[in-house]
C-alpha cells in the first residue's frame, strides 16, 4: 500500500483565467436576455404555457434566489404579448332583481366606452324627460283626461243626487263617501225631529234611506273605478311620454351594441324601468327641511341606479394581462363585495363591487407565491374551485366558513379562462403532490429550477453577460474582466463544485452590489478584482462573528486542540457549523479507547442520547470492518469507547466515522496519530473512504486554528478523494500550500489514512492472511488475539474453579 501523495495546488480550487474574455469591462458585453442553467425548468415552464389543455396551470419550484420569479414573469409575459386582448366585463344592476347584479362582456377598451354611453344617457334622460313633462302637449292631454274624468263623476252624482231627492233623502257628499238626510216639505229633518215622527212615516223614510244608501254605494263604487282608471290613463300617458322621450335614445344605443345580446336585452330592460319609473325623473319636490331624507338611498337615484361598474377594462392592455398578485388573500384573488355605514346601517349593492386577481388576469395569467397562498384563510381552496368550476362567484369569506350569515349580493358568477403560475420551494411541492388529491390535476406542469449549473465557457460566457445586464439595471460601475474572473470563482465556490456553478444569482447580485460600493469608496471608475475580493472578506467578517469566538476559545485554551506532536487513540476530526447563511468549519477532538471487553464499539453520544442517527450508523459500521478485517479466524472480543471531546449539543452525520475508526486502530495497535493532520470522511464495512459534504470549510476551519497556535509546515488534512473536485479554497490556504506550510491529503481507503496519519505501513495480508510484521494491521491483529487469548484462558480458568467446587461438594 502506497502513501497517498498530497494535492498540487492547481488541484485545490477552479480558476478563472481571465485571458479567456475577448472583452476589457463589462462595457462591452450584451445584456444577457436568456435564463442561464435551467434549460430543463426553462423547457418545462414553456411547455405549459404553449399547452393550452386543461389542468395545466404551472408550478415553478427551487430554491430562494434561482431567479424563479424574474424569468417567470417575463416569461409569461413575452408569451402573454403575442396573444389576443380578453374582453372587459362590467357588473349592472338587475333591475328586476337587485341582489342578483348582471355581468356583461364586452370587447376589450368597449367596456369603458360603454360605461360613458350609458353616464351621457342617463344625463340626456335627466334632461329631455323632464324638458317633455312640461311641454304643452303633455299638460293638454293630462288635463283633457281629468276634465273627462271630472265631468263623468259629476253625471254620477247628479243622477244620484236627483234620485235621491225624488226619494225625499237629501245626499250630503264628503271625502269619505255621503251621508242621506230625510226631507220633509222639501227641508232636511234634524235627528230629535225625524224620531217625532209618525212610525208608519219614519218606517217609510228609513226604507227610502237604505235604498238610496245602496244606490249611493254603487255610485261611490263607479265613482273609484273611474278614478282607478283614470290614474291608469295619467300612468299610461306618462309611459308613452317617457318612453317618447328615452326610446329613441335607448334604441341608438341598442343599434350600436347590436352584436352584443347581453348588452342590448340589458339595454332594452332600462327602457322598461325607465317608462315605469318615470317619476325619478321628474324634478322632486325639495326635502332640504326633511329630517328623515339622510335616510334616503342614494342608488335609489336614476343616476346610480343605470350605472355601470367596469368591473376590468383592458383598454390599455398589450395581449393577455399579466397579474403578479403579491398578497393572495382570499378577497384579493376572487374579489369582494364592499360595504358601507349610513346611520349605523350597513348596505352595499352593485356598483360596491370590487375585482380580484382573477377577474384581472382573466384570459391571462396568474403569477402567485404558493407559500403565501396557503397562509391566507380560503385563499388555496378559492383558488382551486375557480380552476375547476371555471367560474368565479364573489361570495362572503364569511359564509363560506358558516361563520357569519347576511343578507348580500350575490353578483352573476364570471367564466374563467386563466392558467395560474404558482412559485414555491420544492417542499410546498411534495406536500401538496402527495396531501392535495386536486394538485396533481390542476398543476400538471412543473418546472423544476435547479441551483448548480455547469461549468464550461459557455456558462461563463453567460455569466459575463449576466453580470453586465446586472450592471446596466442596478446602474452600477463597469466590471474589468479581472473582476469577472473572480465573481466566477466566487459562484463556483457557492456550488461546493469545481465543475458546477451557482444559478443562485441573489447571491452573486449581492456580491456585484457590494463590490460597487467597496470601488465607489475607493473612487475607482471600474470594478477590479481587488474589489471583488474586498467584498467577499467583508460579507465574510459581517456573518463570522461566532467562529471568531471560536477561535478565541482555542486559542485561550478552553477548547483543547492539538495541532503539533503525536498521541495514541487520538485524532482531530472536523465539522461544519452554519449560522444563517454562513458556514464554518470547527476541529474536534475525537478519542478512544479500548480493552478486553465484548461490547464491542461503545458510542458516547448515543448511551448519552447526543447522537443523530446518520451518526449512530458511521459508529456501527465500525464494527463490520473490524470484524470482516480481523476477526475472520478467532472473535473480537473488544470493548471500545468512542466521543467527541468537549461536545455537548449533540452530533450528526457519518462524515467523522473514519476518523473514529483511526482513533480505536491507534488505540489497538498502541501507535500514536499524527496530531497536526486532521480527518474527515466516513467509511463503508469494506473499509472505502466516501465523500462527506463541506470539505472546504472543514480544511479552511482548521487552517484558521493551526495558524492560530502557529504553523510548523507539517499540518494538513485528509479527505476523501471524491471531494478533489468539491475544492474551493480561500488565497490564505493556497499560499500556504504552496509555501508548503499546509498539506492536503486525498485518500481513498482507511489503510491509505492510518499510513499517513502514523508513518507506518498498513500492510497487504499474506497468503495465509496474516500480515507483516510491525505493520499497523499485523499490530491490530496481534492485539485483539492477545484480547481473545486472554478471554479464553479466563474463561478456562473460571471452568476449573466451577469444577473444584463441584467436586468438594
Amino acid at each position: 500500500m502506497t502513501i497517498s501523495q498530497e494535492l498540487p495546488v492547481e488541484k485545490l480550487r477552479f480558476s478563472c483565467d481571465e485571458n479567456m474574455f475577448n472583452f476589457a469591462t463589462t462595457e462591452a458585453v450584451p445584456p444577457l436576455e436568456v435564463m442561464i442553467g435551467q434549460e430543463r425548468a426553462v423547457k418545462a415552464v414553456e411547455f405549459g404555457l404553449f399547452t393550452k389543455n386543461p389542468g395545466y396551470n404551472i408550478f415553478i419550484s427551487g430554491l430562494v434566489g434561482t431567479g424563479k420569479i424574474t424569468y417567470a414573469e417575463a416569461a409569461v409575459k413575452k408569451v402573454a404579448s403575442q396573444q389576443e386582448l380578453p374582453y372587459d366585463w362590467c357588473y349592472v344592476n338587475n333591475l328586476e332583481t337587485p341582489g342578483q347584479p348582471i355581468a356583461l362582456a364586452l370587447p376589450a377598451g368597449m367596456g369603458h366606452e360603454f360605461k360613458q354611453d350609458m353616464k351621457e344617457l342617463v344625463e340626456d334622460l335627466k334632461t329631455n324627460i323632464p324638458k317633455v313633462f312640461s311641454s304643452e302637449d303633455y299638460e293638454q292631454a293630462k288635463q283633457s283626461l281629468l276634465k273627462q274624468y271630472q265631468e263623468q263623476r259629476s253625471v254620477m252624482v247628479e243622477e244620484f243626487t236627483q234620485y235621491a231627492e225624488s226619494q225625499g233623502i237629501s245626499p250630503q257628499w264628503s271625502s269619505t263617501g255621503f251621508v242621506g238626510l230625510p226631507m220633509v216639505d222639501g227641508k232636511a229633518l234634524a235627528p230629535e225631529d225625524f224620531q217625532k215622527l209618525e212610525k208608519e212615516q219614519r218606517d217609510a223614510i228609513e226604507k227610502n234611506l237604505f235604498a238610496v244608501h245602496e244606490k249611493g254605494m254603487d255610485v261611490v263604487r263607479r265613482i273609484q273605478l273611474l278614478e282607478r282608471g283614470t290614474r291608469e290613463d295619467l300612468k299610461q300617458l306618462d309611459i308613452r311620454i317617457g318612453l317618447y322621450a328615452a326610446g329613441n335614445l335607448i334604441d341608438e344605443l341598442k343599434a350600436k351594441y347590436d352584436g352584443h345580446k347581453t348588452v342590448v336585452d340589458y339595454l332594452e330592460a332600462i327602457k322598461q324601468d325607465v317608462s315605469k319609473n318615470v317619476n325619478e325623473f321628474k324634478p322632486q319636490p325639495e326635502e332640504d327641511n326633511n329630517p328623515l331624507a339622510i335616510f334616503k338611498r342614494p342608488a335609489q337615484d336614476a343616476k346610480d341606479k343605470y350605472n355601470v361598474n367596469l368591473l376590468v377594462e383592458h383598454r390599455e392592455t398589450q395581449g393577455a394581462p399579466v397579474i403578479v398578485e403579491i398578497n393572495p388573500t382570499y378577497y384579493n384573488l376572487v374579489g369582494r363585495a364592499e360595504y358601507e355605514t349610513r346611520m349605523g346601517v350597513v348596505s352595499t349593492d352593485y356598483t360596491m363591487i370590487k375585482p380580484g386577481a382573477l377577474h384581472k388576469a382573466n384570459g391571462g395569467y396568474l403569477i402567485l407565491n404558493a407559500r403565501d397562498v396557503l397562509a391566507n384563510v380560503g385563499a388555496w381552496e378559492a383558488l382551486k374551485r375557480v380552476l375547476k368550476t371555471k367560474k368565479l362567484q364573489i361570495e362572503n369569506l364569511g359564509e363560506q366558513y358558516g361563520v357569519l350569515a347576511m343578507a348580500s349580493l350575490k353578483p352573476e358568477p364570471i367564466p374563467i379562462n386563466v392558467k395560474v403560475v404558482l412559485i414555491g420551494n420544492p417542499y410546498i411541492y411534495q406536500l401538496l403532490y402527495n396531501y392535495d388529491e386536486d394538485f396533481r390535476k390542476l398543476f400538471k406542469a412543473h418546472a423544476d429550477f435547479d441551483v448548480i449549473m455547469e461549468n464550461n465557457l459557455i456558462n461563463i460566457q453567460k455569466l459575463a453577460g449576466f453580470i453586465s445586464s446586472t450592471v446596466n439595471r442596478e446602474k452600477l460601475k463597469h466590471f474589468d474582466k479581472a473582476a469577472v474572473a473572480r465573481v466566477v470563482e466566487y459562484s463556483s465556490r457557492l456550488t461546493g463544485s469545481q465543475t458546477k456553478l451557482t444559478t443562485r444569482f441573489n447571491d452573486v447580485v449581492e456580491i456585484l452590489c457590494e463590490a460597487d460600493v467597496w470601488a465607489t469608496m475607493d473612487n475607482s471608475q471600474l470594478v477590479t478584482a481587488e474589489h471583488i475580493k474586498k467584498a467577499i472578506e467583508e460579507k465574510r467578517y459581517r456573518a463570522n462573528k461566532y467562529e471568531d469566538h471560536l477561535q478565541e476559545m482555542f486559542a485561550e485554551g478552553h477548547l483543547l486542540i492539538d495541532t503539533d506532536g503525536e498521541k495514541v487513540g487520538q485524532v482531530n476530526g472536523l465539522a461544519v457549523l452554519s449560522v444563517g447563511e454562513y458556514m464554518f468549519g470547527k476541529p474536534s477532538r475525537i478519542t478512544a479507547n479500548t480493552y478486553l471487553g465484548k461490547s464491542g464499539i461503545v458510542n458516547i453520544e448515543r448511551e448519552t442520547k447526543t447522537s443523530g442517527t446518520s451518526h449512530t450508523k458511521g459508529v456501527l459500521i465500525l464494527s463490520g470492518y473490524l470484524g470482516q478485517k480481523y476477526a475472520q479466524k478467532h472473535p473480537l472480543t473488544l470493548t471500545a469507547s468512542l466521543t467527541f471531546e468537549q461536545l455537548y449539543d449533540g452530533v450528526d452525520g457519518d462524515s467523522a466515522s473514519s476518523t473514529e475508526l483511526y482513533a480505536i486502530l491507534s488505540s489497538v495497535a498502541d501507535l500514536p496519530i499524527k496530531q497536526y493532520i486532521a480527518v474527515t470522511g466516513s467509511v463503508n464495512q469494506k473499509g472505502e473512504i466516501q465523500p462527506i459534504g463541506g470539505a472546504t470549510e472543514k480544511i479552511e476551519g482548521f487552517f484558521s486554528v493551526c495558524k492560530l497556535k502557529g504553523l510548523t509546515g507539517n499540518q494538513g488534512v485528509m479527505i476523501p478523494h471524491q471531494n478533489v473536485s468539491n475544492l474551493a479554497l480561500n488565497d490564505e490556504v493556497i499560499e500556504a500550500v504552496e509555501q508548503g506550510k499546509f498539506h492536503i491529503y486525498p485518500v481513498e481507503t482507511i489503510d491509505q489514512g492510518i499510513e499517513i496519519l502514523t508513518g507506518i505501513p498498513a500492510g497487504v495480508p499474506n497468503p495465509d492472511g496474516t500480515y507483516p510484521s510491525g505493520t499497523v494491521n499485523a499490530l491490530v491483529s496481534q492485539k485483539l488475539k492477545e484480547y481473545t487469548d486472554t478471554l479464553i484462558k479466563l474463561g478456562k480458568s473460571s471452568d476449573d474453579k466451577e469444577n473444584t467446587a463441584s467436586a468438594e461438594r
